[in-house]
């Protein structure tokens, strides 16, 4: 008996996904967040951090609807990467030396870039799947969700507790840690978990550059290599 096709979605309706919208309105809270940064310190933090939250949520509701899209996928990842760009550049205006902040935004996006690129070279369906990379690190980042749930939250949570700890334009970060470690308990541990979440992200995006690079540059030697 011959199996009944599937019937194909439209453009609008692959637009009209729920992970799909619920990425829509975490652009909106983005924008409007950023619009109320420095009016309204806690208004933005709330905003951002819920869109942040939101993140995991679009794709609980993709597996949840089957409704995975490239598009979907796509959005997901912009809108993460701009919003701790914008994040970043803001802590670079307020925190000297800002150069620390720029560099850690170039590390970002370079090295998820290229991870997205190296992807499709290799004919993968995401770029979570790296169960080929010879680091274990690399590995464990993107094979268990809880872990990796952990290091993006409190990379997030600490780039926030930043930008609420700073008083003026032209702070001294480790001045501003220094001080906040002794004034508040709880703070300092807040700050030391989010710190050690965030120095994994730090290494994994190192790892990832690298291994991205390396494999565009194999697929090149492949290529010259066949007839």
């Amino acid at each position: 008996m011959a199996r009944k096709a599937v019937p194909r979605p439209g453009k609008l309706a692959v637009y009209l996904y729920i992970p799909n919208i619920i990425g829509y309105i975490r652009v909106l809270m983005n924008i409007i967040a950023f619009a109320q940064c420095f009016s309204n310190k806690k208004l933005f933090s709330i905003l951002y951090f819920v869109s942040f939250v939101c993140d995991g949520i679009d794709g609980w509701c993709a597996r949840k609807f089957n409704q995975v899209s490239t598009f979907g996928a796509v959005l997901d990842m912009i809108t993460d990467r701009i919003s701790t760009a914008c994040l970043l550049v803001i802590l670079s205006q307020v925190y000297r030396p800002g150069l620390i902040f720029l560099s850690l935004l170039a590390l970002d996006i370079s090295s998820h870039w290229l991870q997205m690129y190296s992807t499709f070279l290799a004919g993968k369906v995401s770029h979570k799947d790296v169960k080929d990379s010879t680091s274990w690190l690399f590995k464990l980042y993107y094979g268990n969700r809880m872990f990796m749930a952990y290091c993006c939250v409190a990379c997030e949570v600490l780039y926030i507790l930043l930008f609420l700890l700073a008083k003026n334009e032209t702070e001294n970060l480790m001045d501003v840690l220094t001080r906040s470690v002794k004034e508040s308990t709880p703070l300092c541990a807040l700050l030391a978990s989010s710190l050690f979440g965030w120095a994994v992200k730090q290494a994994v995006n190192v790892i990832q550059l690298k291994t991205a690079a390396d494999a565009c540059v194999l697929y090149d030697i492949d290529k010259k290599q066949k007839p």
